[in-house]
């Protein structure tokens, strides 16, 4: 059973393949098209499809269009309803549900020998629930909880596993969404909508949340399984910020007021769910699932014993989610999902002939993880280019920035060098069997960069550039048998300063989709002040590069 995911009509599109119950490959369109999160969700773009990253998840399994079984796309216009009979402010919505409704032809001009016949529509909030139900690890049974901006008329789901099926217990009709008020502030205070929301949460910790007694009164679970967000004028809690002006103290505050009125929501539909079921897992998913912060909340504060977040929980994960989905539908039993490196990668003899085109001097080191290991020592910061490509909104080890954490400017360093704010956290990256030592309050392992740990107090002067201001860090644990030349790396890292934490942030720069392909590597590495690029066994430094100021 051959499937194919597509996500394509607000934002982040996406693909994904699905053989006979394994996942195959996974990409997001903006990674070939350089186009931030692919396109902007504005119903006009609704028509765009994940072309470059549909062809390439089929090119990977040796397949063509005309192989596929199924084909998933992660919306059903027949369950839309118009959007002023949701409450929603959506004037042109009727293109977006007219674009869905045509997706199959769509889908067919884009992939020649695909039949429309086979495409079927999958309902949003499902797909989400599904990508993280069937993909995480031990979970025959568990329960489920999704809430993002919107859906077809929903913006929640809350469910359960049992087996290959998928069971609603709750949803939420719009226009109430938990998403939806964390994106209004989002713009709100000059970030943008459906692209920034993490910066909000990234804000909330330099503030106070005086206004959450406020904010409660419109913002409320209503005790069966779903909840209220109405009313809200954002203009009453602070003013808006202009996307180039400086942010406040009230801006700080408003954000850790709202931070904390979604965490205290979630537990209240945590909190319902395991009444419901009584599992001791807990899957997430949905772009609310990305929220860090809340999800470390509910594994320390909910009920379910283990909390899973499936790594690519915004809408680019629905394309997974929508191919697992008909598999586990049509008798295919779900894998579990075994990593987030499953977007391209190049062989040795590839990325060689890619650094001979660009007429750059490289090298060959003996051990690639020790060489970078000593520029890290020396506080120099690598491009870290190694294996496939993530899939998801994290780097975590394949396309990623790397630095000395024991250096508190090394912060503001690498903010300038990505070209972003400057409260900007970064995340340590950590082997697995160090993480205790050094962090605590938070669930271990914690493979994915989905939750903040406390990073106890005689290490925080150790590792200033990675501890956010509120003591807390986003870690990424590394399993030694699962990526063997990233715990390489940090084992040399630590012989050489005695320090196992190395500082972790996505290789790009501001605004730029992250770095995919080796041509993304060198230009990114030709553009920004980086001492060591690493593609693969080979290393580039910029002190070669520039020596005579002619590339050779």
């Amino acid at each position: 059973m051959r499937v194919l995911g597509i996500n394509a009509l607000f934002h982040d599109p996406s693909a994904c393949l699905v053989v006979d119950g394994k996942l195959v490959a996974a990409a997001e369109e903006e990674r070939f098209s350089r186009r931030k999160h692919g396109k902007r969700p504005l119903p006009f773009s609704a028509w765009e499809l994940p072309e470059q990253a549909a062809t390439w998840c089929l090119a990977q399994a040796g397949l063509r269009p005309s192989d596929v079984d199924l084909v998933g796309y992660s919306y059903d216009p027949a369950l839309a309803e118009p959007a002023d009979a949701l409450g929603l402010n959506d004037p042109w919505d009727h293109l977006r549900q007219m674009y869905a409704r045509e997706a199959p032809g769509f889908l067919a001009e884009a992939l020649p020998g695909l039949d429309p016949a086979k495409v079927q529509f999958v309902q949003h909030h499902v797909a989400h629930a599904a990508s993280a139900a069937y993909a995480a690890p031990n979970s025959a049974t568990g329960s489920v909880l999704v809430l993002d901006g919107r859906g077809e008329a929903t913006s929640h789901l809350a469910g359960q596993r049992v087996g290959n099926e998928l069971r609603t217990l709750a949803s939420q009709r719009l226009p109430h969404s938990l998403g939806l008020f964390y994106e209004d502030l989002t713009a709100h205070l000059g970030f943008l909508r459906s692209s920034d929301e993490y910066k909000v949460m990234a804000l909330a910790s330099y503030g106070s949340p005086r206004m959450a007694a406020e904010l409660r009164r419109r913002v409320y679970s209503t005790e069966d399984g779903g909840f209220r967000t109405s009313g809200i004028d954002w203009t009453e809690f602070c003013p808006p910020r202009g996307a180039d002006e400086a942010w406040t103290s009230a801006h700080a505050d408003v954000a850790a007021s709202a931070q904390l009125v979604l965490e205290d929501t979630l537990l209240d539909l945590v909190r319902w769910l395991h009444g419901q079921t009584g599992d001791e897992l807990l899957t997430m998913a949905g772009g609310t699932a990305l929220n860090c912060v809340a999800n470390s909340r509910i594994v320390r504060e909910g009920p379910f014993s283990r909390v899973w977040v499936q790594p690519a929980a915004g809408d680019a994960g629905t394309a997974l989610g929508a191919a697992v989905y008909l598999s586990a539908m049509h008798g295919a039993d779900p894998e579990p999902m075994a990593g987030a490196d499953l977007g391209r990668g190049w062989s040795d003899a590839e990325l060689e002939a890619w650094l001979k085109t660009a007429a750059v001097p490289y090298e060959r080191p003996d051990d690639v993880a020790d060489a970078v290991a000593a520029a890290l020592a020396q506080n120099q910061i690598v491009a870290w280019f190694q294996g496939r490509a993530e899939f998801g909104p994290r780097a975590l080890g394949h396309r990623s920035l790397l630095a000395h954490p024991g250096h508190s400017g090394n912060l503001e360093r690498l903010n300038d060098v990505k070209g972003r704010e400057q409260f900007r956290p970064v995340a340590p990256m950590v082997l697995a069997e160090r993480a205790p030592d050094i962090f605590t309050s938070g669930p271990f392992p914690s493979p994915y960069m989905l939750f903040v740990h406390d990073t106890k107090p005689e290490w925080r002067d150790r590792i200033p550039a990675v501890v956010h201001v509120d003591g807390t860090a986003r870690i990424q644990t590394v399993d030694s048998t699962v990526e063997p030349v990233v715990a390489a790396m940090l084992r040399g890292f630590e012989r050489r300063t005695g320090l196992p934490v190395v500082v972790n942030t996505s290789l790009n720069t501001a605004g730029r989709p992250m770095v995919d392909d080796p041509r993304d590597a060198l230009e990114c590495f030709g553009s920004a002040p980086v001492d060591l690029l690493a593609l693969g066994p080979f290393v580039v430094r910029r002190e070669a590069l520039f020596r005579r100021g002619d590339g050779r």
